[in-house]
């Protein structure tokens, strides 16, 4: 009962940021993303009565996380299975450091947990549960442009393809400045936003912004999307620290980097940032 799968991680246009149900990841927000075909996690889960108890190893360290235990317990309580797992992954890039390893690392964890198992959910099914584990990791689960649905309810809420790879390469630079995880959870600023006195500003334009980002991605409007995802980026942060007990995710290599973005766009290349809740950036620009 073992099963390996890789999946990739995405970078959000329009961000998920704020809950409206955090046991079950309910977003407040539809979200829109494009999958990286270039940043993977492996993951390799078994479930055997030879492990005495779980064990969960993460880039060669073993761990304990409620967060990944609290996953896998749920996909045993579908199967009917009381199996102790071996979980191993491996990410390819820096584990916590803004470059949305949850997304890649649930997606990986819960297909590979569902095929050791030989669960047959129907897609939304599984990217509703992966959806549990991780927000993000339901947008991971199709390459290209991806939309995710905010949804009133559990079942509401799933992802699902708008463009697929092909329609528009778009190439994004990943720039680690620095493989030092973040000291502060993405789950500790997510439950700051309401505190925010721009929060609530944010939502009211929210659709303008999904619609905006939609027509963006299929008219192939370069300016238009990369000018919404930097935007995106930076109300994201001004939110965050802006929030009760404010959370500084930029290093000095971050802002040298975004005034490099700047200074080139100001010369006539066309290219723009964008940084998640981490000190790494990532830049897109055309692929000529």
């Amino acid at each position: 009962m073992k099963s390996t799968v890789t999946a990739c991680s995405n970078l959000a246009f329009v961000k998920y940021w704020g809950k409206k149900d955090s046991n079950l990841n309910l977003p407040l927000n539809d979200s829109i993303s494009m999958t990286l075909s270039n940043l993977k996690t492996k993951t390799t889960a078994e479930f055997s009565d030879k492990y005495k108890k779980d064990i969960f190893v993460i880039d060669h360290i073993t761990i304990d996380s409620n967060k990944i235990k609290k996953h896998v317990d749920r996909i045993r309580q579908l199967a009917n299975v009381k199996m102790p797992v071996k979980v191993v992954s491996k990410n390819d890039f820096p584990n916590s450091t803004g470059l949305s390893s949850s997304a890649s690392g649930f997606a990986a964890l819960t297909f590979a947990c569902i095929n050791a198992l030989n669960l047959n959910l129907e897609q939304r099914e599984l990217n509703i549960l992966s959806r549990k584990g991780s927000g993000s990791s339901c947008r991971s689960f199709y390459g290209g442009f991806v939309k995710w649905k905010y949804g009133e309810k559990d079942k509401d809420s799933f992802a699902y393809p708008i463009n697929s790879a092909k329609h528009w390469k778009i190439v994004d630079l990943t720039i680690i400045l620095c493989e030092q995880r973040k000291k502060i959870p993405t789950t500790s600023a997510h439950d700051l936003v309401m505190t925010s006195p721009f929060f609530q500003i944010r939502l009211n334009s929210i659709k303008e912004k999904i619609a905006l980002c939609e027509k963006s991605i299929k008219k192939r409007d370069f300016s238009s999307l990369g000018n919404l995802t930097e935007q995106e980026s930076l109300e994201m942060h001004a939110i965050i620290t802006t929030s009760n007990n404010p959370i500084f995710y930029f290093n000095d290599k971050t802002i040298v980097v975004i005034n490099k973005v700047l200074e080139l766009r100001k010369k006539g290349l066309e290219c723009y940032f964008s940084v998640n809740t981490g000190h790494n950036v990532h830049v897109l620009c055309t692929e000529q």
